[in-house]
């Protein structure tokens, strides 16, 4: 795996004490070109940047060293963690993302990602349930890496978390309403994944519903906590 060093201007400095990092979070870079997105996170005047960049033809940039933050969380919540760029590892991917023409990752950039991944889970002993998206950290803010992210391939790689029911058996309980006796321990099991402040007006928040169903069940993002979402949310329960 061959990595191409690029000091980004904007990172803080942990020196030589040694920084503690429990997650790691994929982004895209949401721009129309792989120059304009390195360029942004490499200069002071954006104040954005990130540890790693991989384009889609699966070149791997640093920008940040692991033991320094990297601006790239911003406003964001995972368990009791605030603000998690103290604490993790940020991946930007390569896409156009939502507003600029949304693209499929590619197989080149995905394997690059894996290999990636499993270096810093041994290195950094981090859990599969702490590999997220930013959208998981941030679901008020950001829709990234998105649906068109291949979850379950790393899911079967061993890095990162995913549900093991049958995906056609399921969908026959997509968009049917929520029984009452299954919400009492949804907000427990929601919050036993990382998710925080899912609820709004004593609702659950239709930002972390689509955040969700970005992550778990991609073929339908509506912001609806149906039955078939309420399955997944049960079956991820073994990871905890």
């Amino acid at each position: 795996m061959i990595i191409k060093y690029l000091k980004s201007e904007n990172y803080t400095s942990y020196g030589t004490k040694k920084r503690r990092i429990q997650s790691i979070i994929i982004h895209y870079t949401g721009m129309k070109t792989l120059q304009s997105a390195v360029e942004r996170l490499l200069f002071n005047k954006h104040k954005v940047s990130s540890h790693y960049v991989i384009s889609r033809t699966g070149k791997i940039l640093q920008l940040v060293k692991d033991n320094n933050v990297a601006w790239h969380a911003g406003i964001s919540n995972w368990f009791n963690f605030k603000n998690l760029n103290k604490n993790s590892i940020g991946i930007e991917l390569e896409n156009k993302g939502h507003q600029h023409g949304y693209q499929n990752f590619t197989n080149k950039q995905i394997n690059q990602l894996i290999k990636l991944l499993r270096t810093l889970k041994k290195k950094f002993k981090i859990q599969n349930v702490n590999i997220t998206g930013h959208s998981d950290i941030a679901p008020n803010r950001k829709k990234d890496p998105g649906e068109k992210f291949p979850w379950n391939k790393l899911y079967k790689n061993h890095l990162a978390i995913g549900h093991s029911l049958n995906v056609k058996l399921i969908s026959n309980f997509r968009s049917k309403k929520l029984i009452n006796s299954n919400k009492g321990n949804m907000l427990k099991m929601i919050k036993k994944l990382g998710y925080f402040k899912v609820f709004s007006v004593n609702t659950l928040d239709k930002n972390f519903i689509k955040a969700f169903q970005r992550r778990f069940r991609q073929q339908l993002i509506n912001g609806i906590f149906d039955q078939e979402c309420y399955l997944i949310l049960r079956n991820l329960q073994k990871f905890i």
